[in-house]
């Protein structure tokens, strides 16, 4: 898959202190590895020797076998790299290194900068730190591998942002792979694995730590094996710690997002930290995305536990926003609410908002205004809502005003083209307006970012509010957050579980219309909008990630619809540079006031 890599972490079977069966062990993951396309392989802290050798490193002996151990290793790699950890000798002292080798060559080493931690402090009695070498050699530094930058660090403490990681990190490397012997502790391996994914999600980067195993010296303690993969804050792949069996795990992932999230969000300092470099060959390529866990909604957490709670702190948000500006302006919040799922929301966070700062019940106002697509299905839900919330509702037609328009410019209602359906939106826009006017209110947006992206709402229609508060949420999340007030609102959820249960529409024709036969699924085109905001992925690679979670569609089935979302998002960057204000809910967001910036010129050629 181009621009893609897969990265494996293997725990071999090991003898201590037997360098021929260890490098066996060894060769035999790695072939295992490029079989499974692996493009680079790590294995465990001093893998080639054990690390719970003891007094036996002072020993020149396991030394010249661990030399002629790493020969060989490196004789029998090809294009897919190996890291493994061995001892090494240099200017009189002993140093716990990590080599990398390709092409039958080694190609650097990277040493161990704190002694000490992962194996106990007695470590220090056989290892110095590199930071003690007089020539620098297996200090800091960064490989490059095509497209690929990596960096080394060994030891337990590499799920921590030490100094070393830091500088690797700030010189360019978007992963790290963290050779360990890890003591396994009651309790140390799920914290271990939280601090690898929190250190991740700092490193705005991909992380690859593999543990010495439990086939280690248990004289005085057990080594784990544990083998993490994390990748900005989510863990890609994870073993089964303490097994007494070889493992592998893999992951694939894309250097070119890492340096796109680095670059969006500005965590890079200017010009980097300068390091030693050494060029590698380029690496073979994943031959597909196997081991690339695709979500179908990636805008909404997948463990259930942690969804709720995000739901929980999207509505918290949304009530704090909502209240400063009430605060501020001395207004109620007036709702035009249709019985859809993002007025729906709009009016549960006011409500929320209007009992959290103890005010009477006509400090939100609901307006429903029916029109030629108004169903009776959204109408009474709409009604229904309201009375539960204690919120007035006020219902005010608009097919009479609308007809006068069509009479004023001229148009023939019997054709059912988008000025009828445009002057149906911009006229509840203008009763909305009024309405708060004359109760000293302000008009409290419903539109939401999948909408924002696609440009799916009528221009001074409702594309337009004095307060935008879905503005950061996409529809498949909103979906989540009104589930989760069914939840804590019981005398609310029927009502609020059939407007889930209602299809997506702008009810503005005759008979039913349903959105998402017009552009397409939502799912679809907030996975689109998810992998484009986030990791600037192209086009055909949300077309093969796309088939992946959206299986049994196929890619004839979903490029209709991705070819939609690009020339929608391209051509619609008109109505986003003329959006209201709106808080950020979420990390993601495209107000052209500080979260996406693009000329309304621009063109999608290039992503068609």
């Amino acid at each position: 898959m181009k621009h893609f890599v897969r990265l494996a972490a293997a725990v071999p079977e090991l003898r201590v202190g037997g360098v021929s069966f260890n490098c066996n062990a060894i060769l035999q993951c790695y072939d295992e590895a490029v079989s499974c396309g692996a493009s680079v392989v790590v294995f465990p802290e001093l893998a080639v020797t054990g690390c719970s050798c003891g007094d036996l490193f002072f020993q020149d002996r396991l030394l010249d076998a661990a030399e002629a151990g790493l020969d060989r290793l490196a004789a029998r790699c090809g294009r897919t790299v190996m890291v493994v950890g061995v001892p090494v000798r240099r200017g009189g002292r002993l140093l716990n290194c990590a080599a990398v080798l390709q092409h039958g060559r080694i190609c650097g080493f990277a040493g161990k900068v704190f002694p000490g931690r992962g194996q106990g402090k007695e470590e220090c009695r056989y290892f110095s730190s590199v930071r003690e070498t007089a020539d620098g050699f297996a200090g800091p530094q960064i490989f490059r591998a095509g497209e690929l930058t990596f960096g080394v660090e060994i030891g337990d403490d590499g799920s921590a942002l030490v100094p070393s990681s830091a500088e690797l990190v700030m010189a360019g490397a978007q992963v790290i792979f963290n050779p360990s012997a890890a003591l396994a502790l009651a309790g140390t391996i799920r914290r271990r694995r939280e601090a690898l994914r929190e250190f991740s999600s700092r490193m705005r980067g991909v992380i690859v730590s593999v543990g010495a195993g439990c086939l280690e010296s248990t004289a005085d303690a057990v080594y784990s094996g544990q083998a993490v993969i994390a990748r900005h804050g989510d863990v890609l792949a994870e073993n089964s710690p303490l097994e007494r069996t070889q493992s592998i795990i893999y992951a694939d992932m894309n250097p070119r997002w890492t340096d796109h999230v680095r670059r969006t969000d500005g965590s890079m300092e200017e010009g980097g930290i300068a390091v030693p470099e050494q060029v590698l060959d380029a690496l073979p390529e994943s031959p597909d995305l196997t081991y690339f866990p695709v979500h179908r909604l990636p805008f909404v957490p997948e463990d259930p536990r942690e969804c709720r709670d995000y739901c929980a702190g999207i509505a918290a948000i949304q009530v704090s926003a909502l209240a400063k500006r009430m605060e501020h302006t001395h207004a109620k919040w007036v709702v035009g609410l249709s019985g859809g799922l993002d007025s729906t929301l709009a009016l549960l966070a006011a409500a929320a908002c209007r009992d959290q700062l103890k005010l009477p019940p006509d400090a939100v106002e609901a307006v429903g205004m029916p029109g030629f697509g108004t169903s009776g299905r959204t109408k009474t839900n709409a009604e229904k809502l309201s009375e539960i919330l204690h919120v007035p509702y006020r219902t005010i037609p608009i097919g009479d005003a609308v007809m006068g328009h069509f009479r004023d410019i001229g148009h023939d209602p019997e054709k059912l083209d988008v000025v009828y359906e445009n002057a149906q939106a911009r006229e509840r826009t203008q009763v909305l307006m009024d309405v708060a006017n004359g109760c000293g209110g302000l008009v409290l947006g419903t539109g939401d970012l999948s909408e924002i992206a696609l440009g799916w709402c009528t221009y001074n229609g409702d594309h337009m509010s004095m307060y935008g508060i879905n503005g950061s949420l996409p529809k498949t999340l909103i979906r989540k957050v009104v589930a989760y007030y069914a939840e804590i609102l019981p005398e609310a959820a029927a009502v609020l579980l059939d407007i889930l249960d209602t299809p997506v529409s702008p009810e503005l024709l005759p008979g039913k219309q349903y959105t998402e036969e017009l552009i397409g699924s939502y799912e679809l085109h907030d996975f689109f909008l998810y992998y484009f905001m986030r990791y600037g992925a192209d086009p055909e690679t949300l077309l093969v990630l796309a088939a992946k979670a959206f299986a049994p569609l196929d890619g004839a089935e979903i490029r209709p619809v991705l070819e939609k979302f690009v020339k929608r998002f391209f051509g619609q960057q008109f109505k986003r540079n003329a959006g209201p204000d709106g808080a950020k809910v979420t990390p993601f967001g495209l107000s052209a006031r500080g979260d996406w910036k693009m000329p309304s010129d621009a063109v999608a050629d290039e992503w068609l």
